[in-house]
């Protein structure tokens, strides 16, 4: 007939947004950040030549971009979700632009521009998440989510330690801006179609500060902060002072992008711990993780600077057991928050990485003045039994 109408192919084979949806965005965000994240460090090391003033970089880094992160729910509201991702993905480029300066400025200013980007990435894809996935299936889907990230977390550090070596630091931040761009349009390609899955959020958000005293009012809110804060404040030690302490003892470059590259090769055993959440209760599974990661810690801060490789195995070991936190420690939030409060407390809970970034090297730029590099890793141990503790005595036994 003239007047049928066929609509466009394109519109009608587009997939409501599911667990792949954000487990493939998620992963291309994961390849721009982790190109460079053992570069950080060894560059900030190059500039300032002294451990303990890296710590207080990165302290002075995380206070900064704390603000940005309690904000966020004023900006989603003012420009949208897909405005406030698309600004974080070009923040990330921005970064390595700052980067490529090797001064001091430049330094902070990129490491301050990743901070951002990545606080705004990682709210609005969380908001996207929990209105898209059934609160029974978020403990797959972030377990999915962890799975897929394992390529860019094994492979990213090191290509970025081997661009930064062999051709120099415009290849190495080169990368994140190519990984970054791609991402935006990754982004982009799922909101043809009006794509629900990037729809502004109706909620409206409260004064920051008053979304602060919300969270705090509720327990299991600020006991899913506490478990996300401590298996953040891991990788912070991990991917900063892992590489680093290859480079003070003589083990060299390389072999901290190396070890880097080898705790995240672990992200698929996600998979399994998933499995295991789901067969022994999230509860047993994250309370046994949080403490065998507190023994290989403290085993790697008594071998220390005696013998590097077994520091760096009891390191990996420590890295296998925070993966089951990856998986599964973020559902606690997911399943506890109330609905029409997600991109308020949303916020709140994302300051756990803030925190984690700034508390570490706060604290270990202390200790640092007294002890060893391996001081490091027994401290960040007494902090995991804490964690473990506290997940035991009051998560609930049905989680």
């Amino acid at each position: 007939m003239s007047t049928h109408v066929r609509h466009p192919i394109l519109l009608t084979a587009l997939r409501p947004a599911d667990a792949r949806t954000f487990a493939s965005l998620y992963a291309v965000e994961s390849f721009a950040r982790a190109t460079i994240s053992s570069v950080i460090p060894i560059q900030a090391y190059e500039i300032l030549h002294n451990e303990q003033m890296v710590s207080i970089l990165y302290t002075i880094v995380s206070l900064l971009g704390l603000s940005v992160t309690l904000f966020m729910p004023l900006l989603i509201r003012l420009f949208a979700r897909r405005w406030v991702y698309t600004a974080g993905c070009l923040m990330l480029a921005l970064g390595s632009v700052f980067f490529v300066t090797h001064t001091l400025p430049g330094q902070l200013a990129g490491m301050l521009c990743r901070v951002m980007g990545a606080s705004a990435l990682s709210i609005t894809l969380n908001l996207y998440i929990m209105d898209h996935i059934r609160k029974t299936d978020f403990m797959q889907a972030e377990s999915l989510r962890m799975a897929w990230s394992m390529f860019a977390w094994t492979g990213g550090p090191t290509l970025g330690i081997f661009l930064y070596t062999r051709f120099g630091i415009y290849a190495a931040h080169g990368a994140v801006i190519a990984f970054a761009l791609a991402l935006l349009a990754l982004f982009w390609t799922y909101r043809l179609g009006d794509n629900p899955s990037i729809r502004p959020g109706k909620s409206r958000p409260a004064n920051p500060l008053a979304n602060i005293g919300r969270f705090i009012a509720q327990p299991r809110l600020r006991l899913a902060w506490l478990i996300a804060f401590g298996r953040s404040c891991f990788w912070t030690t991990f991917f900063v002072y892992g590489p680093l302490f290859m480079v003070v003892t003589g083990e060299g470059k390389l072999a901290g992008g190396l070890l880097v590259s080898a705790g995240n090769a672990l992200l698929f055993m996600a998979i399994f711990w998933g499995k295991a959440g789901k067969r022994f209760g999230g509860r047993r599974t994250m309370t046994f993780a949080y403490f065998a990661m507190s023994a290989m810690l403290l085993l790697a801060g008594g071998v220390g600077e005696a013998a590097p490789l077994l520091t760096a195995a009891f390191l990996l070991c420590g890295a296998l057991f925070t993966i089951a936190l990856d998986a599964l420690g973020s559902t606690a939030f997911m399943r506890s928050v109330r609905s029409y409060e997600r991109a308020q407390m949303a916020a709140v809970y994302r300051t756990y990485l803030d925190f984690s970034e700034l508390t570490p090297p706060l604290v270990y730029s202390v200790v640092l003045s007294f002890f060893g590099l391996g001081s490091v890793f027994v401290t960040l141990g007494l902090l995991a039994v804490f964690c473990g503790f506290f997940t035991w005595r009051y998560l609930p036994k049905s989680f």
